[in-house]
């Protein structure tokens, strides 16, 4: 139905990421290392394979480190902006702040959280929201429990009917999964000033005044990386080539290895293994399913599962790490135990002397 040259992009990436620390206590979590490079990275790829090359980036915590890595965006083929929130402002109020920066002839506005990993057809989206004349399209994707997402039943003709946040009875299991489009009109009637949330207030207003909702339905690779073990399964889904990138540094597959990691002969790496520059792993060493970050050191006969070890962190020998967060610089003695949702923040150092650890310390 066209080209997409009269749309632009805004994406979301002020949130703190408070689920995820500590890994983000010193870094957004759209900048956090993902299969190789920041996941913003990813976010952007697709955005400019879509064909869309105007891109505002709304941002609050951390802001000065979007524009240190993006710059002007012409590394992707992309012209972007970065521009601070002066305020927390929602969502609603992220959109318009954001939205403000772009020039007049932009016709569509495509918004991303900035915290999703999506193999959605972005040119499907804008089609649909151009067939049917809509104020807003959503994205829409189907889950098996909807019950922590925002509930958007649709009618036959894909016409939202309602917009529920989070219930414990959905009527459908259709979720928002957090991309848009909007008509440039209705972004310009959100209000100023204050903080609004397009999912409370936004949608909620339009449905009853009236307008025309639509509900891009379907069932691809859909994934919020807003928790540790979420995040852990999207790198590996994005070294495995199970989530769609342009971006990935290397080739896809059971491994993905940066620059002057070394691992020795008698270790593996397995399940979307992410070694980040100059980590070290010891002999029969396994990682299976994890992220290895900058400089980390792992010893001998450790095994690593489903976790993230922080950059400069040090794993000490015959340890178990599984389902855990490391931290930036933690030193784990030999022969302990990781275990159950663990997470440490950075800096600490635990000894030596086969502990078990779980919850946070």
């Amino acid at each position: 139905m066209g080209g997409l040259d009269r749309t632009a992009a805004v994406v979301l990436v002020g949130g703190q990421g408070s689920r995820l620390r500590p890994l983000t206590a010193s870094t957004p979590k759209p900048m956090l290392p993902t299969a190789g490079v920041p996941f913003i990275g990813h976010l952007l790829s697709r955005i400019a394979a879509a064909g869309i090359r105007r891109v505002v980036l709304g941002t609050s915590y951390r802001a000065e480190v979007f524009s240190s890595y993006l710059g002007d965006g012409s590394s992707f083929g992309l012209q972007l902006d970065c521009v601070p929130e002066p305020e927390p402002l929602g969502t609603g109020g992220g959109i318009r702040h954001a939205a403000d920066a772009l020039e007049d002839d932009y016709d569509e506005i495509m918004v991303f959280n900035g915290d999703i990993l999506s193999g959605v057809d972005l040119g499907a989206v804008v089609d649909e929201h151009r067939a049917a004349s809509a104020d807003a399209t959503l994205h829409l994707v189907r889950v098996p429990d909807p019950t922590a997402f925002g509930c958007v039943p649709t009618d036959d003709s894909g016409r939202v009917e309602r917009f529920l946040e989070k219930t414990l009875n959905p009527p459908t299991d259709q979720v928002n999964a957090g991309c848009y489009v909007f008509r440039r009109e209705v972004v310009n009637a959100i209000p100023t000033g204050r903080a609004v949330s397009v999912e409370r207030e936004t949608f909620p207003g339009l449905l009853d005044r009236g307008a025309r909702l639509q509900g891009h339905v379907e069932s691809s690779y859909w994934l919020d990386l807003g928790t540790p073990a979420a995040f852990v399964r999207g790198c590996a889904d994005l070294v495995q080539g199970i989530a769609p990138t342009s971006a990935l540094p290397g080739p896809v597959g059971t491994a993905l290895l940066l620059e002057g990691a070394k691992i020795a002969g008698s270790a593996s790496l397995s399940d979307g293994t992410t070694l980040g520059r100059e980590v070290v792993v010891g002999d029969g060493s396994r990682v299976i399913g994890s992220v290895v970050m900058d400089g980390a050191r792992i010893g001998d006969n450790v095994t690593v599962t489903r976790s993230v070890i922080g950059p400069g962190a040090v794993i000490g020998d015959e340890t178990v790490v599984n389902d855990a967060v490391v931290g930036d610089g933690v030193s784990v003695g030999a022969g302990c135990e990781l275990r159950e949702g663990v997470r440490l923040w950075p800096g600490i150092t635990i000894p030596d002397g086969g502990l078990r650890f779980s919850g946070s310390a």
